[in-house]
């Protein structure tokens, strides 16, 4: 059975050898993130921190660091959890296949949280102030709760079967927020708060919000699971915890979990909002102070030996990107059955995940056509992009499965070069402008205001990609230092970008209408050295800095019939501009002193 509470996980790992307890002081401002995510960069251990300064609460970071902690939390429930979301997506597999579903009537009935009258929740009272006050990057609005699960229900149609449970993340303090009584309460376009929210606002009522911190393992996966229509997160909770879900109700409070480390009560007024941020984000950049919902406070609950869990983020990898590898696992093999057509879905983790689409489908439109080109891809693409968080992706890059039935969509840079071959940017390329994209990406034009490009391509191979830079080629002024990113991909240094940018269009045009021989992809950037470092850097800088309909340009470029392509090299202009938000960068001192914990004699020796 799986963990009845975040206290019974830690002591399991601790037996198990795969938790280190620090006894020595640590600060909530900047050291304990900057541990947590040099530990997780080494593929350490889970952390407990027993004293933390300021607060009498222990703070665990770390838990699912790693693919194979994370399996290991939920090593009893994952196989019946992925063989329940298969039947939510298609019934009639049961009768098809009894015995590979024979577990799944017991996970079900777990699927039903179960109302309890008390729990060790509402042991405790205390105020925010009291809480570990974790700031996780110098330049942060203030602390953060950074594992938050959100709990809204819908005011049309209260109750848990229509109740929405999110990571949002929330500011505990900073900017104008009312000391121990207001906090901030920041969540993206596209999440089932949205309509709950929007649903208050229609009523002018306030929107009753509970925020719970620890818990059950499952409780953290389950809000960050998209999971299909219906099926709710305190359901797949249950099921994936080993246990139905034990909820508590104080009088006048949302349902809150029986076994939760924390739960803050409160509500949003729907007339108020206030400047939150800002925050060092998960693109790898601050997301800036904009105007968010305000969680005006009522309680304060903890339960005895309470534990507070958390986690940084910053530009990937991440402890969130296990997150991510875990999901795919579950949800992976039942997209084709979702997507018609689709064989596989990739959000690229270096990238930051929105921005970079990789896909492969089936292109079996008009078999005898001897003129292979992508059709049924494009159909393949939109219904992609019509689909939950897929729907940010900025980028979307999908290629006929036909045409190289093993190439593996997560071998990205093999990937990339499956599509540099065969691309033909005279079609290929397919805009969606004036469009939303992810509120913390700051490419486009105003928060949550953006482009997409699909670029989807099927047929034969086209051209031979090239390794070593052109003898002949001439820059123009200001653009200097070529280097080969990738086969076929030259990253060029430019000046600094400015508010407008009308010299990539100059410098198309001086590089002439035709392809740069094996060279069909040009990256202008800030620093070609460090760009073609590596094909993680290559990612995280190319599509996390630049937006698609403004910032593609190319050689030999035309509009036809209002379709944009170009004859020759296509260029994107990745450039940090003035109007992105500044890249995360560590403090010197903090890290001084996360050096000295790694010291011989220190409590991290031999960690990293």
């Amino acid at each position: 059975m799986g963990y009845r509470s975040l206290g019974d996980c830690v002591r399991d790992l601790e037996a198990t050898g795969q938790l280190l307890v620090i006894e020595q002081e640590i600060d909530p401002y900047l050291e304990a993130a900057a541990i947590q995510r040099r530990v997780y960069q080494a593929g350490g251990p889970a952390l407990l921190f027993r004293r933390v300064r300021g607060t009498g609460f222990p703070m665990a970071a770390n838990l699912y660091s790693t693919i194979d902690r994370a399996r290991f939390l939920f090593r009893d429930a994952l196989e019946t959890v992925r063989r329940l979301v298969e039947l939510k997506v298609d019934p009639s597999q049961l009768g098809k296949n009894p015995w590979r579903y024979r577990g799944v009537p017991a996970g079900a009935v777990r699927l039903l949280p179960r109302r309890v009258r008390s729990g060790p929740i509402l042991a405790h009272q205390t105020t925010l102030d009291r809480l570990p006050q974790l700031q996780c990057w110098p330049d942060d609005g203030g602390p953060f709760i950074t594992l938050p699960q959100v709990y809204t229900e819908d005011p049309d149609r209260p109750g848990l079967a229509r109740s929405n449970l999110g990571m949002y993340r929330v500011q505990m303090a900073g900017n104008d927020y009312e000391p121990n009584r207001e906090i901030g309460l920041h969540y993206q376009i596209h999440r089932g708060i949205g309509v709950h929210h929007a649903a208050a606002i229609r009523r002018g009522e306030p929107l009753r919000v509970n925020v719970f911190v620890g818990g059950p393992p499952a409780l953290a996966l389950a809000a960050v699971m998209p999971l299909p229509e219906g099926l709710s997160e305190l359901g797949f909770a249950g099921v994936l915890g080993g246990r139905r879900l034990a909820m508590v109700a104080p009088r006048g409070s949302l349902p809150m979990p029986a076994e939760a480390d924390f739960v803050i009560t409160g509500s949003i007024d729907p007339t108020r909002r206030k400047p939150e941020g800002p925050f060092g984000d998960h693109l790898g950049y601050y997301s800036l102070t904009h105007d968010f919902p305000v969680l005006k406070v009522d309680r304060v609950y903890h339960r005895e030996g309470a534990i507070w869990p958390f986690t940084s983020v910053g530009r990937p990898p991440q402890e969130d990107t296990t997150f991510g590898e875990l999901i795919h696992e579950i949800t992976g093999p039942i997209i084709p059955s979702v997507l018609p057509g689709v064989r596989a879905v990739h959000a690229v983790d270096a990238a930051g995940v929105h921005p970079l689409l990789l896909a492969l489908g089936s292109e079996r439109y008009t078999p005898d056509d001897p003129v292979r080109r992508p059709q049924e891809i494009l159909t393949t693409a939109n219904a992609i992009l019509g689909q939950g968080q897929l729907s940010l992706a900025k980028y979307l890059l999908i290629a006929a499965h036909e045409d190289d039935p093993n190439l593996d969509i997560h071998d990205i840079q093999a990937f990339l070069v499956h599509m540099l071959n065969r691309v033909d940017w005279r079609r290929d390329l397919h805009f969606q402008t004036c469009t939303t994209i992810d509120t913390l990406d700051y490419s486009g034009d105003a928060i949550n205001q953006g482009s997409k490009v699909v670029i989807a391509v099927a047929g034969p191979i086209r051209r031979e990609l090239k390794s070593e830079i052109p003898a002949d080629l001439r820059l123009p002024d200001g653009f200097h230092a070529p280097r080969v990113a990738l086969p076929g991909v030259l990253a060029v240094s430019g000046p600094p970008a400015r508010r407008e940018t009308p010299e990539i269009a100059s410098f198309c045009r001086s590089l002439g209408d035709a392809e740069i021989p094996g060279f069909p992809l040009v990256v202008v950037v800030d620093s070609s050295e460090f760009t073609a470092a590596n094909l993680r850097d290559f990612l995280w800088t190319v599509f996390t800095r630049s937006n698609p309909a403004a910032d593609i340009d190319g050689l030999g470029a035309f509009t036809v019939k209002k379709h944009w392509g170009c004859a020759g090299s296509l260029v994107i202009d990745a450039r940090l501009k003035p109007r992105h938000a500044p890249p995360l960068i560590d403090d010197p001192a903090i890290e001084r002193r996360v050096d000295a914990l790694a010291a011989p004699g220190g409590p991290l020796h031999g960690i990293y």
